[in-house]
């Protein structure tokens, strides 16, 4: 077991391609952090930095305190599991798991003790004189599991692992890793594209993008309190709704958030964070902002802001206190039943994408009209840009309120 240092590592690639931006992250023992983000946002590439299959154009990797730059793979005492699990097809599953310790010139009396218990722990005991072939792809990955187990490594090092198998088992073999960390404690950084999986597994979540860390917090800090618009859009499944707008005194001195419209023909590759000058058409909706937030957004009047709701603070029935609430009348266009939930996908007036998550029930149809109630204890406001600052944070740099 070790701790995981990175400092301000970097990685270019030819063609000044820079997929890793200096990011600086300590990943301390025992714990397990997991790097999560859209395709090409350079999680993957840090994972290969600290196992040492990529080269690193800058900064410096320490495990255990000790700097592995300029060290091989095999010498860095870490176990990686990939996404294709790598197993030899020729070889017994038992002799898969014991293949690397046997390169390293282990007795055989510690190589069946390590691969007996390994397989004891992940239970694929009856599975050790199957060759990979006759094995299910959750087996494999077991096995894969049991081969970095038996290593007895200072950091485990998973890069999307579950990727390759169906939902149902994706979320069983979820459960399996988190009890083996449990179980072994050993330090470990893992990698996936899947939020949801980011969220269940992860004492800390290192969000990223474009090659830089957005966010590094615990599951529960990253939804409730996400840094910036990015982390508030990519983490939570449906994602949080965003509405562009404008802060103004109403007429009672209370702040209140207009609905605006952004041109739809200035979309940013790839974001969807549409820009260009606001327009305030008579027809947006208007929001109270919260009691709380009054004195701190205050520095904002007059100047667009973008609004975060969350599909799971939408509600069909009123919800806290009289100022806690808000009615909003939007048309609603399809209904995704989901069993005990169901997904209402809606729009205002000034836009047309709105989803909302509430309490299964009969009764709603599409295109007919739906109040929905509006929890505004649980609404964020950001600054423009598709790594808009969240503004409603109370440790929010004053630097963006100015």
């Amino acid at each position: 077991m070790a701790q995981v240092d990175l400092e301000s590592v970097t990685k270019i690639y030819p063609g000044g391609v820079k997929a890793v931006d200096a990011i600086d992250l300590r990943i301390v023992d025992r714990e397990f952090v997991v790097l999560v983000g859209p395709s090409g946002c350079g999680k993957s590439t840090t994972l290969r930095m600290v196992a040492g299959l990529e080269e690193i154009t800058g900064g410096v990797i320490r495990i255990g305190g000790t700097v592995v730059n300029d060290v091989p793979p095999k010498d860095r005492n870490i176990a990686m599991v990939f996404q294709n699990y790598a197993l030899y097809p020729h070889m017994t599953v038992y002799k898969n798991m014991a293949f690397g310790l046997k390169l390293r010139g282990m007795p055989r009396p510690i190589i069946e003790q390590r691969v007996r218990e390994a397989a004891r722990i992940l239970d694929i005991e009856h599975l050790l004189d199957r060759k990979p072939k006759a094995l299910s792809g959750g087996q494999r990955q077991r096995v894969a599991v049991g081969r970095a187990i038996v290593r007895e490594p200072a950091a485990f090092l998973f890069d999307e692992p579950l990727s390759n198998l169906d939902a149902k088992l994706r979320v069983t073999t979820r459960a399996e890793l988190k009890r083996l960390h449990h179980r072994l404690q050993t330090t470990t950084i893992y990698v996936t594209h899947d939020q949801e999986e980011a969220m269940t597994l992860g004492d800390r979540i290192v969000a990223m993008k474009d090659g830089l860390i957005q966010q590094a917090d615990t599951p529960l800090l990253t939804y409730n309190e996400p840094r910036n618009r990015f982390v508030a859009g990519f983490i939570g499944m449906p994602p949080m709704n965003f509405f562009d707008g404008v802060l103004n005194n109403g007429p009672d001195g209370r702040l209140v958030f207009q609905e605006g419209k952004l041109p739809k023909s200035t979309r940013s590759d790839g974001a969807g964070v549409a820009t260009g000058d606001l327009t305030l058409p008579a027809n947006g909706f208007t929001l109270p902002v919260p009691i709380r937030l009054q004195e701190r957004l205050r520095p904002m009047v007059a100047r667009h802001v973008v609004l975060g709701i969350r599909p799971e603070n939408f509600h069909l029935t009123p919800v806290g206190g009289v100022d806690e609430c808000l009615a909003l009348v939007m048309k609603l266009n399809v209904v995704e039943p989901l069993g005990n939930d169901m997904d209402l996908y809606m729009e205002t007036n000034l836009n047309d994408h709105v989803v909302g998550r509430v309490e299964a029930q009969s009764g709603l149809g599409g295109d007919s009209q739906v109040t929905m109630f509006v929890d505004l204890r649980k609404i964020h406001f950001f600054e423009p840009g598709d790594t808009g600052m969240n503004l409603s944070l109370s440790n929010e740099p004053a630097h963006a309120l100015a």
